[in-house]
């Protein structure tokens, strides 16, 4: 094990290396395109739609079924990479694809494979709500007799006991054009390929647990007892789906996308149709081009992103350049703050229903999002134009501005959550169907964006204890530790994620070692660190809500444990540097460490590989180790 002088000088020299990479990437107009990779869900998804529309180049459909078919275990498709045996939803969603799109035969033992286990896990009934609703989209199955959520919540007004409002907004954007589509039972028949999903179904068919959405429709009814709607479509019928196209297409970004994100597209696209819009209408054409500015290279072929990531990634780099010595009159600094300016949002949200009289301000994750900024987006944004609004009064403003959008967006429990403030009703939880998608029913506080936030507050603002903004979010970490010392993070590969965005947050405002919080947190990540020096954890934990181990260890999540106890040590300790050596090697040879998907998005199924992500936190992480222990 090398001393840490040595340690210090190695970890200059791979920072270094990272700055160098970073700054040729660097587009002309400052911002960073990385790609925001997920599993097979968009390919297979936009695979489906060209076929039903008779469009798509070549290349595109010949780039997204290389990848899928990259992907495959023979036939077996995983969320991530160490699911164990497969994902029922994954495979379903690819091979009906590939199938659909010409791409293999029914005959096929690769698509065999697929049907067979798909059938053992339980058929369709046992993949995702989103699949679901796919295979029914396009003629594959049919609609339920009740729909899960009453399409009469449109008329509820958001102030409401039980309204649609409830609903987190990435969640509305889903579930409005499903209700629309649903209420008039549409669907669309694949020109080729199956037919129904016998092949993988076998007996079985789809759960729906109609007691649930029938208890929830009667609770509507309790409040509005008149709203009874007829099958014969009456006039409280047609309002209702006026009032349900009309929140979509307030929604529609400037490119052409529902709410940025290709999912909530490709279910809108539908919902248009349902409602009589034409196969060429020029705002479902519109949608479509939109969606084709997401695809970018990967290994294996092509991916249709879910949405793209580059404000994120922006911020994220920004910051970490600064934080490894970067000036803010850098041209680099310079060029990606003018890119990060254009992109804040001047636009009101949705979020401002529920945090009224504050302006806008915010920024949102995407280059195309414009509606829909969020707490983690912003604080970054803040970080990474700090310096620059220090020298510039006309940044200063802009800054300041999004200043108190962030701080606003504290809910009531000290914490934050990621869009929306105090959205966090029980009902949905209650009364909607124990399903994947409970968990992004609505928009709690969580201790991962909580701690991101409260390092900003921190370290940037210079707030300490003993301010009420502080207290409240410190007292929130601490009351929602994990009884092991650790914290779940909602947002990445959870605990160690949530255990470092707690812990730098806690120390950014004055909690020290000695401290129970600090002190538990510190003994479970060292509980954790592997013997290589790293640390690893597996997209499991995210399913059966406790720590499981990645047999290997990550650049990504060594770099989170890395900066924790940084945050923590005055001095540097030997598990900060196996951390630091470990980190090195895993800089210098990424491999598969590198690729191992370390965000989070819907349990179970949705995860996501940042491809930017092995630069920015080990560059953060090294940055932060030499910075604190040079002169130790």
């Amino acid at each position: 094990m090398q001393r840490s002088p040595e340690h210090l000088q190695a970890a200059a020299n791979g920072a270094n290396q990272m700055i160098g990479e970073l700054t040729r990437q660097q587009q002309t107009d400052g911002r960073w395109i990385f790609c925001f990779e997920s599993g097979v869900m968009s390919d297979a998804y936009m695979l489906l739609l060209y076929e039903i529309f008779g469009t798509g180049r070549r290349e595109y459909r010949e780039g997204m079924a290389q990848r899928l078919l990259s992907l495959s275990d023979n036939g077996i498709w995983r969320s991530y990479p160490d699911e164990k045996g497969g994902s029922v939803t994954a495979t379903l969603e690819a091979s009906i694809a590939l199938v659909a799109a010409g791409y293999k035969e029914l005959s096929d033992p690769l698509i065999q494979n697929s049907q067979a286990f798909v059938r053992e896990q339980g058929g369709m009934a046992a993949a995702g709500s989103l699949t679901r609703v796919a295979m029914i989209l396009t003629g594959l199955h049919r609609w339920p007799d009740n729909s899960q959520i009453p399409i009469k919540l449109f008329l509820l007004p958001w102030w409401f006991p039980i309204n649609f409002f409830d609903f987190v907004g990435f969640t509305r954007v889903h579930v409005a054009p499903i209700l629309l589509a649903s209420n008039r039972k549409f669907s669309v028949r694949l020109p080729r390929g199956p037919r129904d999903l016998t092949l993988w179904n076998g007996e079985g068919g789809t759960s729906h647990d109609s007691a649930r959405s029938v208890q929830l429709e009667g609770k509507i009814d309790e409040f509005l007892p008149h709203l009874r709607l007829s099958a014969s479509g009456g006039r409280l019928d047609r309002l209702v789906e006026e009032r349900g196209l009309r929140f979509i297409l307030d929604r529609i970004e400037p490119d052409g996308t529902l709410y940025s994100y290709f999912s909530t597209t490709f279910l809108m696209i539908f919902a248009l149709m349902a409602m009589g819009y034409r196969r060429d209408h020029p705002v479902i054409l519109r949608a479509i081009s939109g969606l084709e500015r997401f695809y970018l290279p990967v290994k294996g072929g092509l991916h249709l992103q879910e949405t793209t990531s580059t404000v994120w990634d922006t911020a994220l780099i920004s910051y970490a350049l600064q934080e490894a010595g970067m000036t803010a009159d850098d041209p680099v600094i310079q060029k990606a703050g003018g890119y990060l300016l254009s992109r804040q949002q001047t636009r009101l949200g949705d979020w401002a229903l529920r945090n009224p009289g504050v302006a806008p301000g915010g920024w949102g994750f995407s280059d195309i999002n414009t509606i829909n900024p969020d707490v983690d987006d912003t604080s970054y944004n803040l970080r990474a134009l700090g310096p620059l609004a220090r020298m510039n009064r006309q940044v200063y403003q802009s800054w300041a501005r999004g200043a108190r959008w962030e701080l606003s967006m504290q809910n009531r429990d000290g914490g934050w959550s990621a869009f929306e403030k105090n959205t966090d009703k029980k009902w949905p939880k209650i009364l909607l169907p124990k399903s994947d998608a409970q968990t992004v029913w609505t928009d709690p506080s969580t201790a991962d964006l909580t701690g991101r936030t409260l390092e900003w507050v921190g370290n940037h603002l210079g707030w300490k204890r003993g301010h009420p903004v502080v207290d409240r979010a410190a007292s929130f970490l601490v009351k929602n530790q994990e009884p092991d010392g650790s914290w779940f993070g909602r947002w990445g590969i959870n605990y160690i994620y949530g255990t470092w965005a707690a812990l730098t947050g806690l120390t950014s405002v004055g909690f020290r070692r000695g401290h129970p919080a600090i002190d538990k947190g510190v003994q479970w990540l060292l509980s954790v660190q592997h013997e290589d020096g790293g640390w690893g954890e597996s997209c499991n934990s995210d399913v059966v809500r406790k720590y499981v181990p990645l047999k290997m260890s990550t650049p990504v999540q060594t770099a989170w444990a890395v900066d924790a106890l940084v945050a923590v040590h005055d001095a540097p300790t030997p598990a900060i540097e196996a951390g630091v050596h470990r980190l090195l090697q895993l800089c210098e040879h990424p491999g598969e460490p590198a690729e191992y998907p370390t965000g989070g998005g819907l349990s179970g199924q949705f995860y996501i590989y940042y491809h930017s992500y092995r630069y920015v936190w080990p560059l953060t992480a090294l940055s932060h180790y030499r910075r604190k222990y040079a002169e130790k």
